[in-house]
């Protein structure tokens, strides 16, 4: 169905997940145009591919190329308003109007479909299985939530056999699709403006299980109440790892599995959590017969994920960029930066992302930050929503059991980081954080 249209229109098309889409369409030939609020290194690199993308919600602002409803189809993201005034005008004119999850169902329709899901680790689970997928010369597309460093893009393309699709539990839009192979990483509470408890958010998680292609196969973490093949560090996982340890920022790993053992692994992301992300991609490829000899070799190749433990500087001092933004993502941020560096004094710069998330896990976050030495917080990114009364950074910050912790604008970072002690200064958070890493770095440069 899709195919008939040559026309497509993104609401949201600077979304991770959105523009992955768009530069796929591209590649298909449609002509693609779209709106976003912010022009980023994304929506450029889409402009340069050709894409018609405006910055100013009007909609005198859409282009003439998309006023014909008979060859134009509309795509939209979720995390959109409902009450975008585009949406609204394509919903008047009888458009026809998918989710961003409906299209990825239906472009992985009756195709080998691969399917990450999980809170978290799923975008660098997914874009570590790209590469090895990549290396080893497998027909493969694959649309990730992230950008990865081997190959600069969130749309990797290399035939089309299998589809990989980083499957988004988030307004449930992972049940669009039937898998041939999934992998859940993690089910760790989250979008409570979604889902109202636990159980829910479990639910569906078992619903995304049970969506399975007949035959298909489920990777799971080996924590998780769900049935499954199941990987982590612990021994009595069906894929384990062994022997970890870290040198000069880098992971060293045994990977053991019924009637086999794959040694001495060099993987270049330091962190327990990572190391349980490169196994299930691991587990995934040995069932599509790919020997250990050549996983070994792809995964010591695997340069990251912009934004997941991302190391901008080394010196003078240490800056790490990371996306996270639960506490649970914070909490495995610090193990890994204390056990890296533990003589070292370590600066958490936080942006919380959603009203509600903060309000949701105010607590948690507060836990998880007062184990840095020194805590700064920015206002909260509000992304889709309002403000909600009297949730905010400072009564965040208040919450904190550390001593040495400012609320601080963004304008404030730069001489704050000059008069610091830190060492290592890990900037956190999935809102506009990332445009001020440059600025930090700077400061830490003159």
């Amino acid at each position: 169905m899709i195919e008939n249209y040559t026309k497509i229109y993104f609401i949201g098309i600077g979304g991770i997940g959105m523009s992955s889409l768009a530069l796929y369409f591209l590649d298909k030939g449609k002509t693609i145009g779209g709106y976003d609020k912010t022009k980023t290194d994304l929506t450029i690199n889409l402009e340069n591919h050709g894409a018609l993308i405006h910055y100013d919600l009007k909609n005198s602002k859409i282009p003439l190329e998309f006023r014909n409803k008979q060859d134009t189809l509309i795509i939209y993201t979720p995390a959109i308003s409902k009450d975008n005034i585009e949406l609204d005008f394509f919903i008047k004119k009888s458009y026809k109007i998918l989710k961003r999850s409906e299209v990825l169902g239906l472009i992985s329709k009756n195709k080998f479909c691969i399917a990450i899901a999980g809170t978290h680790g799923k975008t660098t689970t997914s874009i570590i299985l790209s590469h090895l997928l990549y290396e080893n010369n497998i027909s493969f597309t694959s649309f990730v939530g992230g950008i990865s460093e081997n190959y600069n893009t969130n749309y990797i393309e290399k035939g089309q056999d299998i589809i990989l699709v980083e499957a988004d539990e988030f307004d449930r839009s992972f049940l669009t699709l039937k898998p041939n192979i999934a992998c859940i990483t993690s089910i760790d509470l989250d979008h409570l403006d979604i889902y109202n408890s636990k159980k829910e958010l479990q639910d569906s998680f078992n619903e995304f299980a049970r969506n399975l292609e007949k035959d298909g196969m489920l990777f799971k973490n080996f924590d998780l109440g769900i049935d499954g093949i199941s990987y982590g560090f612990d021994s009595n996982a069906e894929y384990s790892i062994a022997n970890y340890k870290t040198i000069n920022d880098s992971s060293f790993f045994d990977i053991l599995y019924k009637n086999g053992k794959c040694e001495n692994i060099r993987f270049e992301m330091p962190g327990k959590h990572n190391a349980s992300n490169a196994l299930a991609a691991f587990a995934i490829c040995k069932n599509l017969k790919i020997n250990d000899a050549d996983l070994k070799k792809s995964l010591r190749t695997f340069r990251g994920v912009k934004r997941r433990f991302t190391y901008v500087l080394k010196s003078p001092k240490i800056l790490i960029d990371d996306y996270a933004h639960h506490p649970k993502e914070i909490r495995a941020i610090q193990n890994s930066i204390f056990s890296l560096y533990p003589e070292k004094i370590i600066m958490a710069i936080f942006q919380p992302h959603l009203f509600s998330r903060t309000r949701d896990f105010m607590d948690e976050f507060a836990k998880s930050l007062s184990m840095f030495h020194e805590i700064v917080l920015l206002d909260i990114y509000p992304a889709r929503e309002e403000p909600i009364k009297d949730i905010n950074s400072s009564k965040l910050l208040n919450k904190i059991n550390n001593n040495n912790k400012k609320l601080l604008q963004k304008i404030e970072l730069k001489n704050h980081i000059i008069n610091s002690d830190a060492d290592v200064i890990v900037v956190m958070g999935a809102g506009d954080i990332s445009n001020e890493v440059e600025k930090i770095k700077n400061a830490i440069l003159i």
